[in-house]
């Protein structure tokens, strides 16, 4: 072990064998052990000891709207991934739409990776989208290392990123399918949406009755017997409809090949709380009530729902109007979902280890990201180190995001990070970043 260049330490660390007590030596930016706390430091290598302070493996967000280029006054690679380092997120995935152009061949690929290379303060990868008319870049797209692609059931609200009918999706599933690949879906049913009551205004009950449970229930079926037919993956995204768990549920007990993700809005925040007005609460699918609220939590328990990812998706501020009808739809959270989670996990009876399972392990192995999302030899060293009993009121204004809107202002939350690791290197640390040292991640490699 002479070559160990860092050892952290803290009386607990997160690893897949659970918390405890550790030394965390590290080399070339991967982790190459996991020993006793009072293992001897090697010569040569830096000792960070952490005292109590929490070491988590890098929260791996698979579920991000970065927009970058083309709506970067919404948000940008500079801004997101600085938010993220400082919520302990090391690595993120970006979502095909909100930017200009959308991830839908491999040169518009390439112009995204060419924005983000000199802005990521963390590692970040992307996905593509599968469009009514697309279905021959997928290959290529998949060949030159996107993890996975983006379809919409329903209207995406963004002109450039239309969605797909049942014999578009079918096409398309077919064809990923045929090489493996990972199809993920925002699942609400247009026909359901049509047919629920069309309102406006500022009263959010108005707006949720114009996003039904039912569309998400009637898409999920259709997805899954899809699915089913062609042998597919397929990975739900946002799920807000605690209604659709049993069909969930009976999909995965029959060997469908079906994963499932939920957000820190639906898990954290309820309807009765949104004020009149307040569309910094607005997302589609919408956020529930509070019985809904706890069966999705019962859904992480028992493994029903698999990670919990942000779906961080900004606008400028005067997008976020009083009317529930016309404002953009979008929750900004990157920076605060770790606590935010973590603030009603514990509250709910769950450990540090249940959310690094939802949030690290299980995100990172949806995209086959065998290089995150754990403290074990052979991973890279990327950490958030976190004070779990310390406590923070959000102060919008603070936040790292492009633009101050944040459905979290106001809230006392539990867990504070102080600092945040990318490959053993400090890129974090009590309100102070480095300059950008991520690298740009593609699926092949």
């Amino acid at each position: 072990m002479s070559d160990v260049d860092l050892v952290v330490r803290s009386t607990r660390v997160v690893t897949p064998e659970g918390t405890k007590a550790a030394s965390v030596s590290v080399a070339d930016g991967k982790i190459v052990a996991v020993a006793a706390h009072d293992a001897e430091v090697p010569a040569g290598a830096r000792l960070e000891d952490f005292g109590d302070l929490v070491v988590l493996p890098g929260i791996v967000d698979t579920h991000v709207h970065v927009n970058d280029p083309g709506r970067t006054e919404w948000e940008g690679f500079w801004t997101a991934t600085r938010a993220a380092a400082a919520g302990g997120i090391t690595t993120l995935v970006d979502m095909p739409l909100n930017s200009l152009p959308p991830t839908t061949t491999v040169d518009n690929l390439r112009t995204k990776q060419e924005v983000a290379a000199a802005k990521a303060h963390i590692d970040v990868g992307f996905w593509g989208g599968a469009l009514p008319d697309n279905v021959q870049d997928l290959k290529p797209l998949h060949d030159a290392g996107v993890y996975g692609f983006k379809c919409f059931l329903s209207p995406s609200g963004v002109d450039e990123f239309p969605h797909l009918n049942g014999e578009q999706l079918a096409a398309s599933m077919g064809e990923i399918a045929g090489f493996g690949g990972l199809l993920i879906v925002h699942a609400e049913d247009p026909g359901e949406l049509d047919a629920a009551p069309h309102k406006s205004g500022p009263k959010y009950e108005d707006y949720l009755q114009t996003r039904p449970r039912i569309s998400e229930d009637v898409a999920i079926k259709g997805l899954i017997d899809t699915a089913k037919r062609l042998n597919a993956r397929v990975h739900i995204l946002h799920l807000s409809s605690s209604d659709a768990l049993p069909l969930i549920a009976a999909a995965k007990a029959e060997g469908v090949q079906l994963t499932v993700e939920t957000c820190p809005h639906y898990l954290t925040l309820t309807a009765e709380e949104v004020p009149d007005g307040a569309s910094e609460f607005k997302c589609c699918p919408p956020i529930r009530e509070g019985a809904n609220q706890d069966l999705l939590w019962q859904a992480l328990a028992d493994g029903t729902i698999d990670c919990i990812v942000t779906d961080h998706s900004p606008s400028t501020a005067d997008l976020k109007t009083d009317d529930f009808a016309t404002a953009w739809g979008g929750i900004s959270g990157l920076q605060l979902s770790l606590a935010a989670i973590w603030t009603e996990a514990k509250k709910r009876g769950h450990s540090l280890d249940d959310v690094v399972r939802w949030m690290s392990a299980r995100t990172s192995a949806l995209v086959g990201l065998d290089q995150k999302g754990a403290i074990e030899a052979g991973r890279d060293a990327d950490f958030a180190i976190l004070a779990p009993e310390e406590t923070f009121t959000v102060d919008a204004a603070e936040l790292q995001h492009r633009n101050k809107v944040t459905a979290y202002a106001g809230k006392t939350l539990s867990g504070v990070v102080k600092s945040t690791w990318l490959r053993g290197e400090r890129i974090y640390a009590d309100g102070a970043f480095t300059e950008p040292v991520g690298r740009l991640l593609e699926r092949n490699n």
